[in-house]
Order: C-alpha cells, then structure tokens, then sequence
C-alpha cells in the first residue's frame, strides 16, 4: 500500500525536501501539485531529510502538496525496439513516437565487477589518421576528448559514429544547443547509421535533473546490450555541462562547495559513469568516448583534471586538430603492434620529425637563420598537418601508414628518420 507525505519542508531551486522513513536512495516519487503531477527522484537522504529533486521543476508546486514514493528507482525499456529512436534525458520519447513501457530495466546501478572483465585488446577503427595510427581506440576503453568551446568535438563525435566499427552506436547530449541536436540527427540520418543508433538529448532548456540522467539511460542501455554480445560505442557530450549540473543542485542543497563550487563527490560522480565501459568474455563491450570542454583551455580545471585520473588517457582537441604531443591513448600498445610490422615505427618517427618541426619554426619566428635540415622539417610538418593530421582525412589505417611512408619519403632519407634499416627496405616506397 502506497504511502502518502502531506507535508514538504523546504522548496529551493528545483528540490522539494520533506521528513520521511524507509525510503531509497535514487528511489522516485509523485508530487501532487495544483497543475498536476510531478515526478522527482531523491538525490540525497540525511536521516529522515528526503531531498527530491523535480524533473520539471517546482514552478506551481507548493508545502502542502502530497508526496507519495513508487518503491522503485528510474526504469528504462530495452528491446531492439529503441533502435533509431530519440529520447530525453528523462527517457520521454523526442521523436513523438509512442513510449516504450514494457521489458523495464533499472536504471544506473554499479559498475560491472572487475573480476569478470577482459583485458581491452581489439582495436576500433574510425578511419581518421590521428587516431588509428597515433593514439589507437581500443574496445573497452574510456577515452576524453579535452576540448575548449568552439573546436569542432561534435563533428568528430559525428564522423566516430559514423565510422566506428560498432554494433551499436548510443549518443548522450547533454546541455546541446537545438541546432547542436539537429546536427548530430541530420548526420546519423545522412550516413545510414540512424538503424543501430540510439540517442538521449538534453538540451539547455530542459530540467537540469535530465541532464544528471542522460548518461546513466545511455550507459545502461549499453551495457544491456553488451551483456547480449553486442560491441556498444557510447559517444556523450559534453561531460562538463554534467558537472555543472551538479553544481548546480549541490549549491541547491547548499551543501560545502569544493574545488571552483563544484560538490566534493565529484571525483566518484564522473568514476561512476566512465567505469562503465567493459569487455565481456562473451565478445561484448561498452567503449565511452566523452567530450569535457575546458573553460579558458584550462587543463586544471576541476572536471578535466578529475577526468584525467580517471580514464586511459586523453584527446586534446585544439585548432582542429587532435593535438599529438598532449594526446595519449594508454591502451593503444595492446593492439598497435598486432596491426602491421611498422605501425609502432611509424607512430614513434613521425611524431619525433614534427616535434623538430615545431623547433624549426620557433627557430624561424626568433630570427634564426633556417639550415637545409630546418627547410626539409618545415616542409614535412606542413604536409604532415594537410594530408595526416587534418580531421577531413578519411582512410583506413593501412593506407594511412602508406601516405606516412610517402610523406617521409617526400623530404627525407631513409636514414634521416631514425626507423631501423630492416623496416625502411620493406615498407620504403620505390622511386621511378
């Protein structure tokens, strides 16, 4: 028998607290307000303070409403049925098609036990040079991608979704502009990817408590569908926008602000959601790349930092390009040298001929008079960036290790590269 709370103690910003005993944390309730019904979640238990936060907001509701609990914590549907379909981050269908009611799951939940995981080992090609050559996606891994507003991240987002070698791609947008929204729909419709994509939308208009959700619908999706042998690909942006929404309710509950006002559990709130990806011994797995934009391309800013500690390296995404020498992915030596013979040699020479590149032009800006060693560096970098590192570039991984041996080719000696001889007579490209 359902219970009923007639009295709520405090509404500030969109959480409602009230007294109340044996109830759940995460566990959702109804508010009974003169507009109608509210649903809420409880986001905080101290004693017998129930602190609701309301998926629509408190507009119109008022301390004498009635509460009652549902007995359960947010459930989602999943079946093949949610297959191009778009939801909110309340899991309300955006699309106007019909909700999905039946086959429930509980949403969110711990992460998989470490003890039945696989080591990440399978590579994911996305046919974009930087990254299948120089910092390889592996299956399994969770990956950021540090960003400061207005670098392309989305566009790239987009171009994973459509390349990754995925069974199921689900997106996660959370605080997206509506043409943002657009874009990444428009794009997955345009490339055929729509039929095994999945998308959760918060955009900025929507209740803040949506937003806190969004990535716990995608990941639980995606992990269902791993357990029955599916590769998932989630793709969320933007982590930052996230944060901030905890912020927000922390400064709601005026609970001590840490680091730039942002609630201490930060660090276990963002663990909580990256530690999701996983590799099954069944052959499925949930690979999380996430955009966190960085206020002022600050790389000490509390949610880049805390992301560091948390996934298998890193993206920095500056003037367009993913950045190589800030750039990292710590798995990328399970698969690299299982790919082809030179891959790592390539990897290692031509990231150390760009950096001398950069030295080459520091030289060249303070005045320095250029040595044919300079010119022959200034043109390999510059071709280097157009025809490699350019995020347009759309190859598969052995043909950009071939376009890698012909720009070497192009400046350089087989000796000036620092590859060992025995590569350099296999892979060197033959001259006329």
């Amino acid at each position: 028998m359902r219970k009923y709370y007639t009295r709520i103690e405090n509404i500030a910003g969109n959480v409602a607290t009230l007294k109340a005993s044996h109830i759940g944390y995460e566990e959702l309730a109804v508010i009974q307000g003169k507009w109608g019904q509210s649903l809420c979640q409880v986001i905080r238990m101290a004693g017998e303070d129930i602190y609701l936060q309301v998926f629509s907001g408190t507009r119109g509701l008022s301390t004498g409403d009635q509460v009652s609990f549902l007995g359960s914590s947010m459930r989602f549907n999943f079946s093949d049925n949610l297959f191009g379909r778009i939801f909110s981050g309340g899991g309300e269908p955006r699309d106007h098609r019909s909700p999905l009611a039946e086959n429930l799951v509980e949403v969110g939940g711990p992460a998989v036990n470490p003890a039945v995981r696989l080591m990440p080992h399978q590579m994911i090609p996305t046919n974009i040079p930087m990254i299948d050559v120089f910092n390889t996606l592996v299956e399994g891994q969770k990956l950021p991608i540090f960003s400061i507003p207005g670098e392309p991240y989305n566009e790239l987002l987009a171009r994973i979704a459509l390349q990754a070698e995925a069974d199921v791609i689900i997106l996660g947008g959370m605080g997206l502009k509506y043409d943002e929204y657009l874009y990444f729909k428009n794009r997955l419709e345009a490339g055929g990817a729509m039929a095994r994509s999945i998308l959760f939308i918060h955009t900025a208009s929507d209740p803040v408590v949506e937003c806190l959700l969004t990535p716990d619908l995608a990941l639980t999706v995606a992990e269902n569908f791993a357990v029955r042998g599916k590769k998932v690909l989630v793709l969320l942006t933007d982590m930052t926008n996230f944060s901030n929404a905890l912020k927000e309710i922390a400064i709601t509950m005026e609970q001590i602000p840490s680091n730039r006002g942002y609630p201490g559990d930060l660090y276990s709130q963002l663990a909580a959601r990256y530690e999701k990806a996983v590799v099954f011994e069944n052959g499925g797995s949930v690979t999380i790349m996430a955009v966190t934009t960085m206020p002022g391309d600050d790389v000490t800013h509390p949610v880049p930092d805390n992301t560091g500690y948390i996934t298998e390296g890193q993206f920095y995404l500056k003037g367009g390009y993913i950045e190589p020498f800030g750039s990292l992915s710590r798995l990328k030596q399970l698969v690299n040298g299982k790919t082809r013979d030179d891959h790592r040699a390539i990897m290692d020479g031509c990231i150390q001929l760009y950096a001398k590149c950069r030295e080459s032009r520091e030289k060249r800006a303070m005045g320095f008079e250029m040595s044919p060693w300079d010119v022959k560096l200034l043109n390999y970098g510059e071709a280097f960036e157009n025809r490699i590192m350019d995020l347009s570039v759309n190859i598969n991984l052995f043909d950009a290790l071939n376009l890698s041996w012909n720009i070497l080719a192009e400046f350089f000696e087989p000796r000036e590269t620092g590859i060992r001889s025995s590569l350099c007579e296999t892979f060197w490209p033959q001259r006329n």
